[in-house]
């Protein structure tokens, strides 16, 4: 078990203590897309969806979600978050339509913020799932992933691949 830093010596999960590590600038952008069919999309970009402003509850959602990771994903760490950014994209692929989400997530700090960006891009998705979801729940959420994150003593991390 003493490969893995999030269990003891009894094989019990454990928070690891990151007290002695220094503390530097981190970044994380983290990605995910939710498909909608083009009466959603419409919906979406006219605003006339009646649960409200989709991408706009789906912002404040994900900004939630990452300063909320902590007291959902039972080992990562309560940290002060510097900034925040969402994004989204449209991208057109015949008859559905797929909202791209990107996360950008900051800190200064001990440890790293990849589950809090990886946890907002997630709460977009579902989000946005939630609110159109009396027009068509065949809604697809796709892949969420981390693209980079900066900072640290493991170094920094891009992704090569395009997902």
């Amino acid at each position: 078990m003493s490969d893995f830093t999030h269990f003891n010596e009894e094989g019990r999960a454990k928070m690891v203590d990151v007290s002695s590590k220094p503390e530097t600038v981190r970044t994380a952008i983290a990605r995910s897309n939710i498909t909608v069919n083009q009466v959603i999309y419409e919906q979406i970009t006219r605003n006339e969806v009646k649960k409200g402003d989709v991408l706009a509850v789906a912002q404040v959602a994900g900004i939630m979600a990452a300063k909320k990771t902590a007291e959902i994903i039972p080992m990562c760490h309560p940290i002060p978050l510097t900034g925040i950014d969402i994004a989204f994209a449209w991208e057109n692929e015949q008859e559905n339509y797929s909202l791209s989400i990107h996360v950008t997530v900051k800190t200064k700090g001990s440890t790293g913020v990849e589950m809090e960006a990886l946890t907002a891009a997630a709460a977009c998705a579902l989000t946005v799932y939630d609110m159109c979801k009396a027009v068509d729940k065949g809604m697809v959420i796709g892949k969420t992933y981390l693209v980079e994150k900066t900072g640290g003593k493991n170094g920094d991390f891009f992704r090569k691949d395009k997902i």
